[in-house]
């Protein structure tokens, strides 16, 4: 009946004149756009069905583009802004790979502005380090024992702890206080050695209301203090018992609440508070070891300074195997590390969050014409409750990575479903039968599940996606079971969108 209406309609208006022909053309032309779109929004997923798996004041924001079309095949929210958690990290690595370049890495030397004669090297041995998140002790074993092979056993100087290449706070605002001592939280300073965490055991006490003890192994240049209350098994008071720790100065931690009776002790694991202090502790005992002594102090060095002799160095992996790392475990130290390097590099001044922070955005508007608007980016992690991005911004980053990956090989870097990384267990994109056919970052903070990445369809496209999920809470007897709705919901949505384009 409506298309013998429409053929009348054009008879009549042809018969009549030919400026109402055009019109009759123009009209036509829009119904056709029309069911066009139509057929696009019959294609994409329904959003606002899929929405009623999630828990009761959960907030959504979606977007679906493919890479190099003007308009997204899914808007839903999109310039809403939103914690953007870990998916912060794809923004922090493609500005890394514009400013610093894939083959960069991290330095850290031993230097000298004095002279080796004999076995003495006359003046300070300067450790100066460059924020690599991944040296070691035995890094610094490696580079003191190169030292040895010089002949050098003494210095006649101080021991000088260089971290000037950053500089101000080494946490960043927004941070909760109570992750700070958490290994995933450890301020990512210029001088880090072995990820600076460290583990203790803590054994309770055999009789109760004594103090539990812990043990620190010896290689570790930190002090923990119990005031721990062993509670006897039963005890009325254990389900709110809490343990907490407070950091002092020098790598000094007491460790306070309760804990029940227990037959094994309770691993822990700790972030360092004060990174200079912990190579340096770490430093002097490898020179000790090797059998170098020097006859000054142990001092810090926090401004920056012209550069001496390197007696010797070692180097970090190139960037672009620290991304990969990144990406795939959501590494935050790493990130924030290289986010601070960005701001030294841009500006040639010491690495701030600020300084960070403007790099980043002039960077990737001059050289991936991304505009990041009224984002907000304090950190390279995203571990801030500051951070905020709509998903349309995070949209244009990943339009500009799959348009340029065959230089930038950056989608490899990913973590992808079923396989490896953040995603090797993601049980919604399991559900939805596209182990492999996503590469994402995840983003996670409580309350917050989100998704920044690539899926290929079964037609063989490749899409863009932005997931942003927040206010996600479930009721305290459910918490068990918390993932549920979520794993309904992306199981879904996604078999929609990898079936249905």
């Amino acid at each position: 009946m409506g298309h013998r209406l429409l053929s009348t309609s054009m008879h009549r208006s042809m018969t009549a004149s030919p400026v109402s022909y055009r019109e009759i053309m123009r009209f036509s032309r829009l119904v056709t756009g029309l069911t066009c779109a139509f057929i696009l929004q019959a294609n994409a997923a329904p959003v606002e069905e899929y929405t009623q798996y999630l828990p009761d004041g959960a907030n959504l924001a979606l977007i679906v583009q493919k890479p190099g079309a003007s308009t997204p095949l899914i808007d839903y929210h999109s310039k809403q802004m939103a914690l953007p958690a870990s998916t912060m990290k794809v923004v922090t690595a493609l500005a890394a790979l514009l400013e610093l370049g894939p083959d960069f890495r991290f330095q850290t030397t031993l230097e000298s502005r004095g002279a080796v004669s004999g076995d003495t090297l006359d003046g300070d041995l300067i450790a100066r380090f460059g924020g690599d998140p991944t040296l070691s002790r035995q890094d610094l074993r490696n580079m003191v024992a190169v030292l040895k092979k010089q002949g050098v056993t003494h210095i006649k100087g101080n021991l000088v702890i260089d971290t000037s290449v950053f500089a101000s706070h080494d946490k960043a605002p927004g941070w909760p206080w109570n992750d700070l001592t958490q290994c995933f939280s450890a301020p990512p300073g210029a001088a880090i050695v072995d990820k600076n965490c460290f583990s203790v055991s803590l054994y309770s006490a055999q009789k109760a209301d004594d103090n539990a003890f812990i043990r620190v192994a010896s290689y570790y240049p930190a002090n923990m203090f119990s005031e721990v209350r062993t509670l006897a098994k039963g005890s009325p008071d254990a389900p709110y018992c809490e343990l907490d720790v407070v950091p002092g100065e020098l790598n000094r931690y007491t460790l306070t609440g309760c804990m029940t009776q227990r037959a094994e002790p309770l691993p822990l694991a700790f972030a360092v508070q004060d990174g200079a202090a912990w190579a340096g502790a770490i430093l002097k005992n490898e020179l000790q070891q090797a059998g170098i002594d020097y006859t000054g102090h142990l001092v810090r060095q926090t401004r920056a300074n012209a550069a001496g002799t390197v007696l010797a160095q070692t180097q970090s992996a190139p960037l672009h195997d620290l991304l990969k790392s990144m990406l795939k475990r959501s590494d935050n130290m790493y990130a924030d590390t290289i986010f601070r390097t960005i701001g030294h590099h841009y500006f040639n001044v010491p690495g701030t969050w600020r300084a960070g922070s403007d790099a980043v955005r002039r960077i990737l508007r001059q050289k991936a014409n991304v505009d990041l608007g009224n984002t907000i980016q304090v950190d390279g992690s995203g571990l801030s409750r500051h951070d905020l991005i709509s998903p349309a911004t995070m949209m244009q980053v990943l339009q500009y990575i799959a348009q340029n990956d065959q230089q930038l090989n950056f989608i490899s870097m990913l973590p992808l479903a079923g396989y490896d990384g953040t995603l090797r267990y993601r049980g919604g994109l399991h559900e939805a039968g596209v182990d492999g056919k996503v590469s994402a970052k995840t983003g996670s903070l409580q309350g917050v599940y989100n998704l920044a990445g690539f899926i290929t369809t079964a037609s063989g496209q490749r899409l863009a996606f932005v997931q942003y999920l927040s206010g996600y809470a479930v009721p305290p007897e459910d918490q068990r079971t918390r993932r549920i709705p979520l794993v309904r919901f992306e199981s879904r949505l996604y078999k929609d969108i990898y079936r249905n384009n």
